[in-house]
């Protein structure tokens, strides 16, 4: 069974999507996590049940992170990629809160040529588990704010929650 359900946030407005599982803690793996008018954001789908139970320890944590009480997730992921975007999504769970890396550093840390650093964005830009799996997290060499399939301004809010962006006044 896939489930639903939809979480305001100061992002925007989270869908979460999971599916069973016997394995994760009350029994739902997350396979999405999206925002409005995010590029290939997840598109809800008739047979899916709409039901915030089982995403009661996602939501809880997701409020804390948002709380600013919760900087590493606990939560059980069943998001399907090729081998390469799963190495990139692991090596995403790696970088810690309050952090970044660039993309260059996200190569050599993976062994991958540098040369492939286009197919490392593209599998960044492919991960469908926004905020909790934080390719926020990565930006350009001269720290750049790159591409982010949300926008780059909720990557800059997200950094700028974690602490490891300023905020600007205006």
């Amino acid at each position: 069974m896939t489930y639903c359900t939809t979480l305001d946030s100061p992002v925007g407005e989270l869908l979460l999507v999971g599916v069973d599982s016997r394995t994760a803690p009350g029994g739902i793996a997350l396979t999405s996590l999206s925002l409005p008018d995010q590029r290939g954001a997840t598109v809800v789908r008739t047979h899916w049940r709409r039901d915030a139970r089982p995403f009661a320890e996602a939501i809880r944590q997701l409020r804390a992170y948002f709380a600013g009480q919760l900087p590493r997730f606990e939560l059980s992921f069943q998001a399907m990629g090729t081998d390469f975007q799963e190495r990139v999504w692991q090596a995403l769970d790696e970088i810690p809160y309050g952090t970044t890396t660039t993309y260059g550093r996200l190569t050599d840390a993976l062994g991958v040529s540098r040369t492939d650093v286009r197919a490392l964005g593209a599998a960044i830009g492919a991960n469908p588990l926004l905020v909790v799996r934080p390719c926020h997290r990565v930006i350009g060499a001269d720290g750049g704010m790159r591409g982010y399939a949300a926008g780059v301004e909720r990557k800059i809010a997200l950094l700028t929650h974690e602490g490891a962006l300023q905020p600007t006044l205006i």
